[in-house]
């Protein structure tokens, strides 16, 4: 295993939060980072060496990104495909096109899953209107109707049940390629954020309660309270699809808990919300776990330093600046966005509680 010696340079696809936190985790392990998109003034170019904005079709630019850097990455799963393809003709691309591919289609997602023996959610592709009526006598009567591609913090979806004019919810998705789950009536939906390096080896860190508010996620706490049965399958569930999908660097994997059964929602191929508080709260952190899997070097520990709890700050919450700085213990960041908006991820605040239970 050949790891990127200290001062190479790291590209990130995507400039927005996610990205900010990977560049303050690179530059202690002596890497700096070279931020790649199309959004003007992103917050992670106000931490990174070189920024370059640039549309991800434009292959002038994408090759004298290339040109720069040793290694790529992304902080935003929804980078076109022959972006990718493009950039791994000249350099590594960790994780891979293919693996990036099989998370960005909620259809090919669900049945990766399913393909290594992960139990889901009911669901069906939906291509038509009459599709979805077909669909939705055979799933229903309680479902959830998703664009395959482009959705996240609810956007893109409709809940559906009875009531549902389904020629409505067909055009409110403008007709794009859809698929059908099955409501699950879930006690609990938790996260696990798991690291595999270029070694193969894999480190995955506690399973994390989520609770959201307006479909977006508001707080994650760890321990997530499982008992051992639901703690070992969830963190096995997390660690075979990363060996599936031969992937490199920290996945995270959305799950439903019923009982001791765990159903895969979603996976997403990079940090993750849910895992802001191993920043504070554990030995390290999923941005610096990250870096060292795509750098090649030996992954860190991911046992917990106490109980944690860490909050979202969206739209006016970061208001609240001023008391939390005041309150002990409370760990502030912000993603240095210039324009508060409702709906809108401004930072969060984690909280560690040394000392408790942490099993």
């Amino acid at each position: 295993m050949n790891a990127l010696s200290p001062g190479g340079r790291i590209g990130i696809l995507g400039g927005g939060q996610l990205g900010r936190m990977l560049a303050l985790a690179a530059a202690p392990l002596g890497y700096s980072c070279h931020i790649f998109g199309p959004e003007a003034a992103p917050p992670a170019g106000r931490v990174a060496d070189r920024v370059t904005i640039a549309d991800y079709h434009d292959e002038a630019a994408l090759a004298a990104f290339a040109d720069d850097i040793h290694v790529v990455t992304l902080e935003f799963e929804n980078v076109p495909a022959d972006c990718l393809e493009f950039l791994a003709e000249r350099r590594p691309v960790r994780p891979s096109a293919p693996a990036l591919a099989t998370a960005q289609d909620r259809l090919v997602e669900k049945d990766f899953a399913a393909s290594i023996g992960a139990a889901t959610a009911p669901y069906r592709a939906v291509a038509s209107l009459a599709e979805l009526e077909s669909v939705m006598a055979h799933i229903g009567p309680r479902a959830v109707l998703k664009t395959r591609r482009l959705g996240y913090d609810g956007k893109g979806q409709i809940i559906m049940d009875r009531s549902t004019g389904l020629n409505e919810a067909w055009q409110a998705l403008k007709g794009a390629p859809s698929i059908l789950e099955g409501f699950v009536p879930f006690d609990l939906e938790v996260s696990v954020v798991v690291a595999r390096g270029l070694d193969g080896a894999i480190r995955a860190y506690p399973p994390i309660a989520n609770r959201h508010k307006n479909h977006i996620l508001d707080t994650s706490t760890v321990p997530a309270g499982l008992n051992p049965v639901q703690t070992n399958r969830a963190m096995t569930i997390a660690a075979d699809l990363a060996a599936a999908l031969d992937y490199v660097g920290v996945l995270a994997v959305e799950l439903f808990v019923l009982g001791d059964n765990l159903l895969v929602n979603e996976f997403a191929p990079r940090v993750h919300n849910s895992g802001h508080w191993t920043i504070e709260g554990a030995v390290t952190s999923q941005f610096e776990q990250h870096i060292r899997a795509i750098c090649g070097l030996p992954l860190g520990g991911v046992d917990l330093l106490g109980r944690v709890e860490m909050t979202n700050l969206i739209g006016d919450d970061v208001e609240r600046l001023p008391a939390l700085l005041v309150e002990p213990g409370a760990h502030v960041h912000l993603y240095g966005k210039s324009e508060v908006r409702p709906g809108r991820k401004m930072g969060h605040v984690t909280r560690v509680f040394p000392g408790l239970e942490t099993s």
